[in-house]
C-alpha cells in the first residue's frame, strides 16, 4: 500500500496517535499561525549590542596541525564552490540560490511559510537538499578556516552569504521558515559564526551592529518560542530547537525577552534530553545518528552557558556523560558504532574537513570534557571541534571529585533498557543484537521494522550489514525497503512487516520485543556469548532468535524458532558492499580484503529453506546499501523462502577463518 505524508488518511492516522494534550497544543498552533499572517511585529530596538562569548586566548593554537589542514582544504573547496550534500554534487556554491533543490531542479514556493506544502516533492523538490545548505553549517567551516588562518577572504565569503540570505528569506517566507530543527540549527551555526569571525573587523557590523541581522535573530527565537515539537513529535527535533535557542539566547541576549526565552529554552533542553535518553545513555529513538546529533547539540548547548555564565542544571551534564560512556561501549574496532534505525548525516554542529571521524571526535570531547574510562577505545584521530567546545565547557565534574553517579567500571556489552546487545569475539568480531523497543513515542518516527535483526562485523567491515536510511521524502517505494524487515537481518512471515507503518514517520502498530538472555563476557576471555530475545510482531505467531558467538572457533550461530500456525517465511541477511559472495545450495562463501589482507567466511544457511542471492534490484527493490543519505549501492543479499513448521527450527551458522 502506498502511504504519502500529507494525504487525508496519513493525517487521521497522525492524529490516531496523539493525546488530548498535543491535540489542544497543535490546535493553538494552527491558530497562531493564522493569525501571524497578518500581524508580524517588528523586531524591538536593540542599542549597545556587544558580543562577549568569545574564544578563550589560545585556544586556536591548540588545534591539531593536522585537523586544521583538513579544514582549510573543505574550505578552500567551498570558496572554489564545490560541496556534495546526500550523494548530489553541487557547484553552486559561490552563490547559491537558496529555493532551489539541485536533484530535481525544482524550486520551492516563497509565500507564507506555513502555506508551502514542503512534504510534496512535485512542488517543492527533494526538502532536505534545499534545507541541507540553509543550516549554514559550511559557512561554520569558513567562518573556523578564518579564525585559523586570518585569511579575511574566508570572512568576507561569509558575510556575503549571510546577507544574501537574511535578503532571500524573510521572516515567515519561504520553506525555511516552516521546520523548527532548521531554525534551532541555523540559529547556532549563526552564534559560531559571530564567535569565530571575532578578529576580523567586519564581525560586529555583520551581526549585533546590521538591523537585518538583529530581525532576523529575534524573529527565529520568536518563531522557537511559539511553535514547539509537540508530543509525539518531542523527539530530536526538540533537542535542536532547544538548544538552537538557549545557545542563542545566551550569546546574542539583546533583546526585551533574551532572559525569558533562555530560561524557557533551558527548562526544555534538561526536560527532553532526560526524556530522549535511556538511563544506559542511549538515545530512545534508537537511531544512532540521532544519538550523535543530540549528543553534539547537547554540548554545544553547554558550551553557551558556560561561555555566558549560565548555571545548567547538573541532571544535562550527567545525561550528556551518560551518553558519551554509552558511545564509547557500543562502538566496533574502527570506532564505528551500530547502523540502527533511521540515519540523515545531520550534524549539530560543524568546524571539521572531510575524513574527519564524527564519532571518534565525539569521544575526543567526551574525554575532554569528563575524562576517559579505563575501557573505553582509543581515539588517534583529530578534529577540530574538540579544542573549541573543551574551551568553553567546564571539566566535569566541576569540583573536581569523583562523579556523584558511577560510571561503568567495565565496557557493558548488554544495555537491557534500550534492548541492544553487543557481542564480541577474536579478530575484532563485533555483533549487535536487537532485541529493544520499536521506536520513540507513539509514533517511532525514525524506526524500522527490525526486531531482532543482527549486524556483524570483522575489524570494521560490515559482514551482515544492516542497509540504512537512503530516503526520506519523495521516493516512497525505496523508503518502504528500507525501513522493511525484509531489509533487515531478520525473519518476515507472510510477506509483512512486523510492525505496522501509517506513512514515511509514522508506525501504527509496533512489535514488542524482549530479551530473554543477554550473556556478554569479555571477549579477551574467551568462551561464547550468548543473547535470546522473542517479539509478537507476527501474532498469533512468535518469533524468537538464539545467537551464539564462541570465541575458540571464531563462530556465529543463529537459530530461529517460530511458534503459532504454519506460514511463509523468508530469512534475509544482507552482506556488507565489500562481501564478495559465492551461494551453492545452502552455504556461501564470503571474501574481501581489509588493509590490503584477504579474509574470508563461510556462511551455512538454514537447510529447510530455498536460497537465493538477489543484487541491485529494483522492481520491487532488493540487495541495495546505503553508506549516507541519498547515496545507495548494489550489495548481495541472500534470501531464503519455505515455511515455518520444523521442530529444529532455521539455523545459520557464520564461520570466520584465520
Amino acid at each position: 500500500m502506498t502511504v504519502s505524508s500529507g494525504s487525508p488518511g496519513w493525517y487521521l492516522r497522525r492524529l490516531s496517535r496523539m493525546g488530548p494534550r498535543e491535540v489542544g497544543g497543535r490546535v493553538g498552533d494552527t491558530v497562531r499561525r493564522r493569525r501571524w499572517r497578518s500581524a508580524r511585529p517588528d523586531c524591538p530596538r536593540v542599542t549597545g549590542a556587544r558580543f562577549s562569548a568569545v574564544l578563550p586566548a589560545g585556544t586556536i593554537a591548540a588545534i591539531p596541525p593536522d585537523a586544521a589542514k583538513r579544514l582549510i582544504a573543505e574550505a578552500d573547496r567551498l570558496m572554489d564552490g564545490h560541496a556534495e550534500y546526500f550523494g548530489v554534487a553541487r557547484e553552486d556554491l559561490a552563490d547559491p540560490d537558496w529555493g532551489y533543490d539541485p536533484k530535481t531542479g525544482r524550486r520551492a514556493p516563497s509565500g507564507y511559510a506555513f502555506d508551502v506544502p514542503y512534504r510534496n516533492e512535485d512542488a517543492v523538490g527533494d526538502i532536505k537538499q534545499i534545507w541541507e545548505l540553509s543550516r549554514h553549517q559550511y559557512l561554520t567551516v569558513l567562518a573556523a578556516a578564518y579564525a585559523i588562518t586570518g585569511n579575511e577572504r574566508y570572512a568576507e565569503r561569509v558575510a556575503a552569504h549571510l546577507r544574501s540570505w537574511w535578503e532571500a528569506n524573510p521572516p515567515l517566507r519561504g520553506v525555511h521558515w516552516v521546520s523548527g530543527i532548521e531554525l534551532g540549527i541555523r540559529l547556532l551555526s549563526w552564534v559560531w559564526i559571530r564567535r569565530l569571525l571575532d578578529g576580523w573587523p567586519g564581525a560586529a557590523g555583520l551581526f549585533e551592529g546590521n538591523p537585518v541581522a538583529l530581525n532576523q535573530i529575534w524573529h527565529h527565537q520568536r518563531w522557537l518560542a511559539a511553535f514547539p515539537s509537540r508530543g509525539s513529535s518531542a523527539n530530536n527535533h526538540i533537542i535542536a530547537e532547544a538548544a538552537g535557542q538557549f545557545a542563542t539566547a545566551c550569546a546574542f541576549g539583546w533583546f526585551p525577552s533574551s532572559a525569558r526565552w533562555r530560561a524557557d529554552a533551558l527548562r526544555s533542553l534538561e526536560r527532553h534530553l532526560r526524556g530522549n535518553t535511556f538511563g544506559s545513555g542511549l538515545n530512545r529513538e534508537l537511531a544512532t545518528e540521532y544519538h550523535g546529533l543530540v549528543l553534539e547539540l547537547g554540548l554545544a548547548a553547554v558550551a553557551e552557558a558556560d561561555a555566558a555564565g549560565v548555571p545548567v542544571p547538573a541532571s544535562i551534564r550527567l545525561v550528556l556523560l551518560r551518553m558519551t560512556d554509552a558511545l564509547a561501549a557500543v562502538v566496533d574496532s574502527r570506532l564505528r558504532p551500530p547502523r540502527q534505525g533511521d540515519a540523515d548525516d545531520g550534524h549539530g554542529l560543524v568546524v571539521d574537513g572531510a575524513g574527519t571521524d564524527r564519532w571518534g571526535s565525539l569521544l575526543a570531547t567526551g574525554d575532554a570534557v569528563f575524562g576517559r574510562l579505563a575501557w573505553w577505545p582509543a581515539v588517534t584521530g583529530t578534529d577540530v571541534r574538540t579544542p573549541l567546545l573543551a574551551a568553553l565547557i567546564r571539566p566535569y565534574p566541576e569540583n573536581g571529585t569523583a562523579p556523584a553517579v558511577p560510571r561503568p567500571p567495565s565496557r557493558p556489552g548488554h544495555f537491557a533498557d534500550a534492548g541492544l546487545t553487543i557481542l564480541r569475539g577474536p579478530g575484532e568480531i563485533w555483533c549487535r543484537c536487537d532485541g529493544g523497543p520499536h521506536g520513540f513515542l507513539s509514533i517511532a518516527a525514525h524506526a524500522h521494522a527490525d526486531a531482532l535483526s543482527v549486524e556483524v562485523r570483522h575489524d570494521g567491515v560490515d559482514v551482515l550489514a544492516d542497509p540504512g536510511t537512503f530516503c526520506y521524502h519523495g521516493q516512497p517505494e525505496w523508503r518502504r525497503y528500507f525501513r522493511s524487515t525484509l531489509g533487515h537481518n531478520t525473519l518476515q512471515l507472510d510477506g509483512g512487516d512486523q510492525s505496522v507503518s501509517g506513512g514515511p514517520f509514522l508506525w501504527t502498530r509496533h512489535a514488542r520485543s524482549r530479551v530473554l538472555v543477554a550473556d556478554t563476557p569479555d571477549a579477551s576471555a574467551g568462551g561464547t556469548a550468548r543473547w535470546c530475545a522473542e517479539h509478537d510482531g507476527y501474532q498469533p505467531s512468535v518469533h524468537r532468535r538464539r545467537v551464539e558467538l564462541t570465541a575458540a572457533l571464531a563462530e556465529l550461530r543463529v537459530v530461529e524458532e517460530v511458534r503459532g500456525p504454519r506460514r511463509a517465511v523468508r530469512l534475509a541477511f544482507h552482506l556488507g558492499p565489500a562481501i564478495a559472495a559465492d551461494l551453492a545450495d545452502h552455504r556461501a562463501q564470503l571474501t574481501w580484503t581489509r588493509d590490503g589482507e584477504d579474509r574470508s567466511a563461510v556462511l551455512d544457511l538454514p537447510g529447510q529453506l530455498n536460497w537465493q542471492a538477489h543484487r541491485g534490484e529494483t522492481d520491487p527493490p532488493l540487495g541495495w546499501y546505503s553508506a549516507g543519505f541519498g547515496r545507495k549501492e548494489p550489495t548481495t543479499t541472500l534470501v531464503g523462502t519455505g515455511f515455518t513448521g520444523g521442530a529444529e527450527g532455521f539455523t545459520t551458522v557464520l564461520r570466520f577463518r584465520g
